[in-house]
């Protein structure tokens, strides 16, 4: 398969001879054989590489999540970086002056294929600020890593926006960045002068293992096509106090708090029978974050059967389980500010509603199930948008 990047620098390359770009992208933007994009184009006598723009986690992808990065210069390129993420909700969005220097916007970013993270919304901003200013942008899509056809997830309620969901699409969206960017230009009348340029060779079957792919981290805790399959429903864990693993070598794959018997979870958990996932148990020590210093009990996630594997659903029931079990014994929500919203709890940012939150001690197996469907509108909204 080709990436939009690479049909970008051969066939389409017209689109961007000659002209002054901006270039938004991260450690996990390069093309086929590996080169990073900045190096590419910058080795390339026609291209004009005039300024870096970086997303969360930065152009090299060290900064940790919710952490705020600096612009400067890149030692590398020697370029400008404008950092599009700072310390307020305003800087994630580029500013008329940082896009004075540059002609057009370059967007090479790899998805991993869950509404909470947030390089698609990074792009979404960027759209908006181009259109004021007059500059097209042209975004190079990538594959979803968890495929194209498996959905979960309901809407986002309105007033619960944020950094994880500017906007209302499932939770495991089953889309290309360059879907998701096409279609909030088109449904919010956005009014960018946005080209797409699609990959060749990739299918909605297909999983990051079948693309034949090298894993590049494209932040600092999604190591691996394991852990980007498991983050729409272990990300959930940033809502409360349990661990989801950031601060150990295996983010996401393991989760615990020390508060939990992990025998008496272990034998609930597996009475749940989800599909085509399995816990085993474990313990574990974080180094940062969640419990650091202190010992996990808990579980390593086993996914035995990737496309029966629903991960959002697992990540409600993981939580609805250890809330009905610990919810007097060390269990509680996370109530500290999450990405630049003060107001509401980080679990309801992340499910898109109060209503997990509020009613989990009334809810049932079934009730999960339900919440981890995608509404058939929602779905057939989505099916329109489809370019592959």
């Amino acid at each position: 398969m080709r990436m939009g990047i690479d049909i970008l620098l051969q066939e389409e390359r017209a689109r961007i001879v000659g002209k002054r770009l901006g270039l938004l992208v991260h450690a996990a933007s390069r093309t086929a054989d590996g080169t990073p994009v900045i190096a590419r184009m910058q080795a390339d006598a026609e291209i004009i590489v005039a300024a870096l723009f970086g997303p969360e986690h930065g152009i090299e992808g060290h900064a940790q999540d919710m952490e705020p990065v600096d612009g400067g210069r890149d030692p590398k390129s020697g370029l400008p970086i404008f950092s599009l993420y700072g310390p307020t909700f305003e800087s994630l969005t580029p500013t008329p002056e940082m896009l004075e220097g540059i002609d057009a916007l370059v967007i090479d970013l790899q998805d991993i294929g869950s509404r909470y993270y947030t390089y698609v919304w990074t792009a979404v901003l960027c759209l908006k600020a181009c259109a004021r200013a007059g500059k097209p942008i042209v975004l190079c899509d990538r594959p979803n890593p968890l495929g194209g056809e498996i959905v979960e997830g309901g809407p986002i309620e309105a007033e619960f926006e944020s950094f994880v969901g500017l906007h209302s699409i499932p939770v495991r969206h089953g889309l290309t960045i360059g879907e998701i960017v096409q279609w909030m230009n088109d449904r919010e009348k956005i009014g960018g002068d946005l080209t797409v340029v699609p990959m060749e060779g990739w299918t909605r079957s297909m999983n990051w293992p079948d693309t034949g792919l090298a894993w590049v981290n494209p932040s600092p805790n999604m190591r691996s096509y394991n852990a980007a399959l498991l983050y729409p429903g272990m990300c959930l864990l940033e809502g409360t106090n349990l661990s989801e693993g950031r601060g150990t070598d295996t983010p996401f794959d393991i989760v615990g708090a020390p508060f939990i018997d992990t025998d008496d979870l272990f034998d609930a958990f597996e009475a749940l029978a989800l599909p085509g996932v399995h816990a085993a148990p474990t313990s574990f020590i974080p180094t940062s974050r969640k419990w650091a210093a202190h010992v996990c009990h808990g579980f390593r996630w086993v996914v035995s059967d990737a496309h029966a594997f629903r991960p959002y659903l697992t990540g409600l029931a993981f939580i609805w389980l250890v809330r009905k079990m610990y919810g007097d014994a060390g269990f509680v929500w996370n109530e500290h500010p999450y990405e630049f919203v003060t107001d509401k709890p980080a679990i309801d940012l992340l499910t898109g509603s109060a209503h997990f939150r509020e009613q989990i001690a009334t809810l049932t197996l079934d009730d999960l199930k339900q919440m981890a469907q995608t509404p058939k509108r929602m779905l057939a909204e989505r099916t329109k948008r489809l370019f592959y």
